[in-house]
Formats: structure tokens, sequence, C-alpha cells
């Protein structure tokens, strides 16, 4: 079934905190949930879809619908990691295609900072985990499988350590124009390859930031989106893929965005030329480099040249990236940052973004969400929005 203008966005809401001692995890996800339903002009008794994933406290999706005080006919709590949330609002937009809901709300909170930098996950309860018996004894974290993927980029393609700092000195320009952000410092591609190396060869700022924080999108029907009084944001394409160890025959050097990007490009019916904007997921500096080569806007190995010397800034560059300072400079809320991409590409369509950051002629965009890790195993998720 295609979603190709069968659902909008309604309303979206950031939480401004970047650390909750004073509020809980459900607290959080009712606050941003209040914030986007305002934005929409609704309510929580217009909602019949609810959409969160393992970052919800509880019995997840349960337990939330009892807090917040909603009534959904429809539930989705799927689970991928950072592309969850962006996988949700296709699911949504699926969903009312399919006439199973009309105001679907989708969710997101999280509290790593607060809880000293603990994310919920393997480390956590490997016992829910059955690959970790084989893969623990190695010592594979998040940190060191980046490090591995952009050593192998590097190997094989010829990126540098210079190309890749320009991804984060993109993020920084735009995060000076983010009260919220929490590095607003400009930083040079020299102030990266300066910091310290934390798991060769990424240096501390080709990392993303811990934080705590959360967002809330509402997906509507056509008839419902008729109705209110806001911009008009349509979605038309989505691609959802989960890349996997495969009994060990791993190539390191893509993602899986090289399939869900082309199933999304598809069903929407335009060409990466079409683009104006983009929302990477940007857990490591690698991280987007990787996505923008597999989601067809440069050729395999070109990664590199393609993000040097501005060309993700704003008003500079040839393709805008994450003018919110993104994960890397803004905000982390836990391991499902997808959400965040999916806010920032709204704020941009509508035309809401900070005006020193704001797209010129801003019709089509997209978001990107990576979940796991690249060099185990992570789902990718694409969508693509129109301005209508």
């Amino acid at each position: 079934m295609s979603i190709k203008g069968k659902a909008y966005i309604g309303g979206i809401f950031e939480h401004p905190t970047r650390h909750a001692v004073d509020k809980s995890l459900p607290q959080l996800h009712a606050e941003v949930a209040k914030g986007a339903l305002e934005d929409a002009g609704l309510n929580h008794k217009d909602v019949d879809g609810y959409f969160c994933a393992g970052d919800a406290p509880g019995l997840g999706a349960l337990s939330m619908i009892d807090y917040m005080g909603i009534k959904p006919k429809h539930i989705d709590s799927t689970e991928t990691g950072g592309s969850s949330y962006v996988i949700h609002v296709a699911h949504a937009a699926e969903a009312i295609a399919a006439g199973k809901c009309h105001v679907a709300l989708v969710t997101l909170a999280g509290r790593p900072r607060a809880e000293g930098g603990q994310m919920r996950g393997m480390a956590a309860r490997p016992d829910l985990f059955p690959e970790q018996n084989f893969e623990a004894p190695y010592g594979g974290v998040v940190l060191n499988m980046y490090a591995m993927c952009a050593m192998r980029h590097m190997h094989e393609f010829g990126t540098t350590s210079e190309q890749l700092a320009w991804i984060k000195v993109a993020a920084s320009h735009h995060a000076q124009h983010n009260p919220h952000a929490m590095l607003r410092d400009v930083v040079t591609v020299e102030d990266v390859l300066q910091s310290p190396l934390v798991a060769t060869p990424l240096h501390r700022l080709d990392c993303c930031v811990i934080s705590d924080g959360g967002g809330a999108v509402v997906v509507i029907s056509p008839e419902i989106a008729g109705s209110l009084k806001r911009p008009k944001v349509k979605i038309i394409g989505a691609g959802e893929f989960s890349k996997n160890q495969m009994g060990g025959k791993v190539d390191l050097t893509y993602t899986g965005a090289r399939v869900s990007g082309p199933t999304a490009f598809a069903e929407a019916g335009v060409k990466q030329s079409d683009i104006k904007y983009a929302s990477i997921y940007d857990s490591f500096t690698i991280t987007v480099l990787m996505t923008l080569e597999d989601l067809g806007f440069c050729e395999k190995g070109q990664g590199g040249k393609f993000v040097s010397d501005g060309n993700l800034i704003s008003g500079v560059g040839k393709l805008p990236f994450n003018t919110d300072g993104g994960g890397l400079c803004n905000n982390h809320p836990g391991n499902r940052g997808g959400m965040t991409k999916v806010l920032e590409t709204v704020r941009q369509l509508r035309g809401e973004a900070h005006p020193k950051v704001q797209v010129k002629n801003c019709d089509i965009a997209l978001s990107h969400g990576t979940g796991g890790s690249l060099g185990t195993r992570h789902g990718s998720a694409t969508l693509i929005m129109e301005r209508e």
C-alpha cells in the first residue's frame, strides 16, 4: 500500500530540556505529547493511534496510554533503535491510509544524561540479546564498532579524518543559532582533529552529545489536515531495512540506507536532486558520510569529497543538513534520535527553522534514522516529505 499523500504531519514538539533531573520519563513523554497536540490544534481526546519504542517506561505503549489518558484503537511499539521513530511516522501513515486511525500520536523521551550516561540496551541486559554470548567476549561496543567502519571506509576509499571533521563543522555552524543546543560554539576542522582520539580514527568531536529530552509528532489524515490551520506537510515516501550480520559476511562500507533510501525515493517519485534539505542521523560523523552515499547523494566512496568545504552548511553548501545542530551538537535523547530528524525536517518544510539556517524554497525534504550499530546489526528508515 502506497502512503504517498495519504497522511500529513499535523503537529510537532521538541522538549527544551537537555538535563531532566527534575522530570520522570513518563512525564517527558506526556509533556512532548501535549506540546505536539497543541501545535496541531488538537487535544488528547482526538488521539486514536499511539506509537512509541523501547524508551517508553513500564509496559511501553500500554503504560503510556494509561498515563496520558488517551484511548487509541491502534498501537505500535516497533523497536529498531535510532530508526524507530522515523519508522513510526511511516507506520502511522500506513495505519491512517488503511483507515485504522485518523490522529496518530508518536512520542519519544530519554534521560541518559540524568542517569549518568547509561542507556538501556545490550550492556544493561545481555540476557535479552541472544548474540551477546558470541560477540561480547571480543569487546565490541558502540564506539569502537563505528570506528571500525570509519577505518574500513578510509582503507577502501581514501576517506580522511579532515573530511569527516567537516560534518561536525557544519553541525556547529547550525547549532550556534539554536538556544537549546548543548554545544553552540562554532568549531573548525583543526578543532575536531585536535580533540582527543577516543577510538581510532574517531575523535571526541566526531561523536554525538548525550542529552535528556524528547519529542513528539502528530500524524493525521488528509481530512483532519484540511480542518486545521497549520502549514500542510505531506508524507510522500518511506522505506525501511534491517542490515544484519548475515553469518559473518559483513561489508562494513555500506548501511541499510542502501535499501531504505531507494524504496522511499521510488514511492515519492522524486530524485536526490529534488531534495532541498536532509536530516541525517548523526551518532558519529562517519554515520552521516556513509548514509549520504547510500541514499544516493553521491557515489559510494565519494562521501568524503561530498561533505568537504562546507557543503552541508545551510546557505553555503549543496545539501544543508541537520540545521538544528543534530546529535553532534544539539541533543541526542537516548539512542533513538531519529525523532529529532523528523522534527527539524518539518520545521524546514513549514519555513519555521531559525532564519539564519532556513533553507530557501524548501519544498521537499528527507529524514533518515539509523538504529543499532553500523558495525553489527542496525535498522535504517528513510522518510520523504513535501510542503503542500
